[in-house]
């Protein structure tokens, strides 16, 4: 089952051109030891929220951009082969973004439906979902990613959290505002480009399906997300 170690990051926006190197040489590091794929995407568009959001998740300051990226393996044993060998290399002394405030997590892939390919802009969701509705989750998951198909995303991604840490300083159960008796969710929608998913949004905003009705298998309103541009793909 592939395996997707996913983060959220803070990052000073003057440092873009610092962190795109930075994410480049991790990236080579990773791919020779044996991600399939790293993905690092800048915010663009990561609105406020009422209860909790991405900006909040990693206690970001106004001259500080979010990004959402993630690492594929084959499974989570390549993940950790993976990471054991990259210990073993040159890391650098200093990194461009706030390391402290960082997420990361692993989770396992529960859906993964469309062809994918090289995404000019990602869609961003992670929230919080009673561990015991996995199987309803997962039917609701690929039930809706069939209009986002249609209205030109190339990929809609679901993965289910299986080692997710508690931090010092933020970490996905507070980003979440997760409760004792739920499962954490890090999900992502590929699309060609910022003006295909504006264009597809518009009309799924109206598309019914996209309405899960009474019976919703989690809390929308601690769901969050935003809408980021890639700057690093090993996969394109």
């Amino acid at each position: 089952m592939t395996y997707v170690e996913g983060f959220l990051i803070p990052c000073p926006a003057a440092n873009k051109a610092a962190y795109i190197a930075h994410a480049e040489q991790m990236a080579a590091v990773f791919t020779d030891c044996g991600a399939t794929r790293m993905v690092q995407t800048w915010g663009d568009d990561v609105p406020d929220g009422k209860l909790n959001d991405l900006k909040q998740a990693v206690q970001a300051t106004a001259d500080e951009a979010i990004l959402f990226s993630w690492m594929e393996f084959p499974d989570r044993a390549a993940r950790d082969a993976a990471v054991a060998r990259s210990s073993e290399l040159p890391r650098p002394a200093e990194v461009p973004f706030a390391r402290d405030r960082m997420i990361i997590a692993g989770f396992e892939m529960i859906s993964d439906i469309g062809t994918g390919g090289a995404p000019g802009f990602i869609d961003a969701v992670i929230l919080p979902v009673p561990t015991d509705g996995k199987q309803a989750y997962l039917d609701f998951a690929k039930r809706i990613a069939v209009p986002f198909i249609e209205q030109g995303a190339t990929r809609v991604a679901d993965a289910w959290g299986v080692a997710v840490p508690e931090g010092k300083v933020t970490d996905y159960h507070r980003a979440t505002l997760r409760k004792a008796d739920e499962s954490v969710v890090y999900s992502w929608i590929e699309w060609p480009s910022r003006q295909v998913r504006d264009a597809g949004w518009e009309k799924l905003m109206k598309d019914e399906r996209l309405n899960p009705g009474p019976d919703r298998p989690f809390d929308g309103k601690r769901m969050i997300f935003g809408g980021f541009t890639p700057i690093v793909d090993t996969g394109a």
